[in-house]
């Protein structure tokens, strides 16, 4: 396939892609929140930053085949570290570099194509020498090393696993195949709230004017749940106003097209546990969820889940997206893992070498006291 790359610096233009970028989406699996011209576009306008301790300038790419069509997108832009001055460094990386709000990041576009999107982003990426290094995200290769791309690092640090579970015809045969030990999680989870003779119902909440009383509470439960300390943790992924400023705009716009499902679990009139999900086509896709820590030994966030699922058999979707972590949450329904790669590029001159390795030092020192501190405290 002959494939022209595009360099994008002006938001308006990034911008206008939005249109041709929605059918390049539409006809990628799986589908994610995060691959949307919709999210992308709002997250540099709530994540960028121009400051003197760092200043991200657009630096996107499209290609196009040689009819024209769109087949990949690439949301990019480099970083300067310091903002300002004569020495800084100067790293390009995609669209999401925040604190797990964005679940996957990287080239948009189908799986086939992205052996030769990425080489083809590598050549352009050299010609530009917009950076010192690279840091590619999201990279689905199919056939490991035969068709990993040369120049850049495998880092399995950047490994994200999205974990995908096909559905049933009914929610009898989906439970049929699952393993022993979510059966009785399951049926302990029904049986417990039962046995104490609490009542509830799930509610699914969908309409454009509901969704900002949702995602309040889903913000007050989301933050409940990090307050545990006795457990497995779970930070606040939307304690700054950014991610949460994001995640309102992005709700309040797909609501618009009935694509977000907000499955909440009522008991006694107020909702006790919540978790956020995408629809798009015959795919459900979860997101962030949060509960009442007083219920917490009921594990209704596993009530949750089973309950989306069972909805989404209802309204006959193909199948649910479990989210990206490996986690037992997710493992124990037996899905089937889809794996991302990532890695570093870096330039070949001296004065870009030495500042990556310096920049990654500090970085993996940082990570380490940070699981420290996470151990220490758990």
């Amino acid at each position: 396939m002959v494939l022209k790359v595009t360099k994008i610096t002006d938001f308006d233009d990034l911008l206008s892609l939005a249109p041709e970028w929605e059918k390049l989406d539409a006809g990628l699996h799986p589908r994610v929140p995060f691959t949307t011209p919709q999210w992308c576009l709002m997250w540099w306008k709530n994540f960028s930053r121009d400051a003197l301790y760092a200043r991200d300038q657009l630096h996107a790419y499209a290609i196009r085949d040689a009819d024209g069509r769109l087949v990949c997108v690439a949301p990019m832009f480099v970083c300067h570290r310091p903002g300002r001055g004569p020495v800084r460094t100067k790293e390009l990386q995609f669209f999401g570099a925040d604190h797990n709000v964005t679940e996957l990041r990287g080239p948009i576009c189908k799986p086939e194509n992205l052996p030769e999107v990425v080489n083809l982003l590598t050549e352009q990426i050299k010609l530009d020498n917009c950076s010192d290094w690279v840091q590619w995200r999201g990279l689905r290769i199919t056939d490991g090393e035969a068709q990993w791309p040369p120049g850049i690092a495998l880092d399995e640090a950047m490994q994200t696993t999205d974990y995908i579970l096909p559905l049933a015809e009914s929610w009898d045969a989906l439970r049929s195949r699952l393993p022993r030990n979510i059966k009785e999680s399951l049926r302990k989870c029904y049986n417990a709230l039962a046995r104490d003779e609490h009542k509830f119902v799930i509610r699914v909440v969908e309409r454009p004017e509901d969704m900002s009383a949702a995602l309040d509470t889903f913000f007050e439960l989301h933050q409940s749940r990090a307050s545990k300390t006795d457990t497995i943790r779970h930070g606040d992924v939307f304690g700054l106003d950014a991610a949460r400023n994001l995640l309102i705009a992005y709700c309040q716009e797909m609501a618009q097209q009935g694509k977000v499902k907000i499955f909440q679990m009522i008991i006694e009139g107020r909702p006790i546990a919540t978790r956020i999900g995408f629809a798009f086509g015959d795919e459900l896709y979860l997101y962030y969820s949060g509960y009442d820590v007083e219920w917490q030994r009921y594990s209704v966030m596993t009530t949750v889940v089973a309950e989306a699922i069972k909805w989404a058999i209802a309204n006959r979707f193909k199948l649910v997206n479990l989210s990206t972590g490996t986690d037992v949450s997710k493992t124990r329904w037996r899905p089937d893992a889809i794996v991302f790669q990532g890695g570093i590029a870096i330039a070949s001159d001296l004065k870009s070498r030495s500042s990556y390795y310096v920049v990654d030092r500090l970085r993996r020192a940082a990570a380490n006291k940070g699981n420290r501190a996470a151990t220490e405290t758990a």
